[in-house]
């Protein structure tokens, strides 16, 4: 498997720095790049399955619902064999695909952060 990090994954964690700098604390950003470095990627490239399925949860909402089917359309599109999962840090979640024998970093987001957001991530 080949780990390949998009663009919007880049700019979360653009975010993320500019966010911790702001606070007086990069040090943070420095052991998040660690962590993804030095576990999650190691992680992945043994057992890309890992992460808990995304699309296999029960959407609560009909907007969800129309989100959940949009993201099954673009993923599609994009290859038939697709798998979206979720990988649980200490204090990040990552939303990582699996498409053929690739596996791309899609977005990253604290905890505390809301939702992620689909239509950056495939446009």
């Amino acid at each position: 498997m080949t780990i390949k990090i998009t663009r919007n994954f880049e700019e979360n964690l653009n975010v993320i720095n500019a966010f911790w700098v702001q606070n007086g604390y990069p040090k943070a950003y420095d052991q998040l790049l660690d962590e993804i470095e030095n576990t999650v990627l190691v992680h992945l490239e043994r057992f890309p399955t890992l992460g808990r399925p995304f699309l296999d949860r029960r959407p609560d909402s009909a907007e969800a619902v129309a989100k959940r089917e949009q993201l099954h359309e673009q993923l599609a599109r994009i290859n038939k064999s697709h798998d979206v999962r979720e990988y649980v840090m200490a204090d990040y979640l990552l939303l990582y695909a699996i498409i053929g024998k690739d596996i791309y970093l899609l977005s990253i987001r604290h905890h505390k952060q809301l939702s992620f957001d689909f239509m950056s991530i495939w446009t």
